[in-house]
């Protein structure tokens, strides 16, 4: 696990990475890093068979829900129970993983909220093979961080969807399923990167406030 921030934070959240990519990617370090900058403790770690990929360097592809589901309940049991309030959550796959775990029964309670950073709602091209199951299940706060390009769900997809509250979604200017912008845009990297840390910051503060998700734009 990469472990950043405070010991005495005001929240912790754990986050996981995406299907093709390990915990330490540029993206991942740069959500990582800003959210400890702003004091909260953040800890990455990784699914058993990206794990394997740092042993031997062979590419696999990610392990079933089932497998997820339990390094997730394997995390946080290693983890403990933290003073302050806990968040999970990931990138893509990562954060789909973190709803599905969340919306389970046995962990109501546990879970403070959750943060999707480019949730996968469809496979590219394909709208109508949506993955909606976890976040319409959820009962803990569930914030959504979605590039208004994102191939894995646009606004146009998402304005179709039976979403409502605790889910809420913020949008990042132009931003692909990494939040990266087009140059023509007029945005950046660094400055999509940057709010999206500012979006979770929000959510997270408040939510640990006890003011639910203040400030954000619920799906009607």
């Amino acid at each position: 696990m990469l472990i950043g921030g405070p010991e005495r934070a005001r929240a912790t959240i754990v986050l996981a990475h995406g299907a093709g990519a390990p915990m330490d990617t540029p993206y991942m370090n740069a959500i990582a890093d800003g959210l400890a900058a702003a004091g909260l403790r953040v800890v990455r770690f990784e699914f058993d068979y990206m794990a394997k990929r740092r042993i031997d360097g062979k590419r696999r592809g990610p392990d079933r829900m089932p497998a997820l589901l339990s390094r997730w309940d394997a995390v946080l049991e290693d983890i403990g129970k933290p003073e302050a309030p806990l968040f999970i959550g990931g990138k893509s796959m990562g954060g789909r993983s973190a709803a599905m775990f969340a919306a389970q029964p046995e962990h109501q309670g546990r879970i403070a909220g959750v943060v999707c950073l480019g949730y996968p709602f469809h496979p590219p091209g394909k709208p109508e093979n949506t993955r909606l199951e976890p976040l319409q299940a959820a009962t803990s706060p569930v914030q959504i961080v979605q590039g208004e390009r994102d191939p894995f769900g646009t606004p146009a997809d998402i304005a179709n969807y039976d979403l409502r509250e605790p889910v809420a979604i913020s949008w990042i200017p132009d931003g692909d399923h990494s939040f990266m912008p087009r140059k023509r845009s007029g945005h950046t990297e660094a400055e999509n990167l940057s709010l999206a840390v500012q979006i979770v910051t929000t959510f997270v503060d408040a939510v640990a406030e006890g003011s639910g998700s203040r400030n954000q734009e619920f799906v009607d």
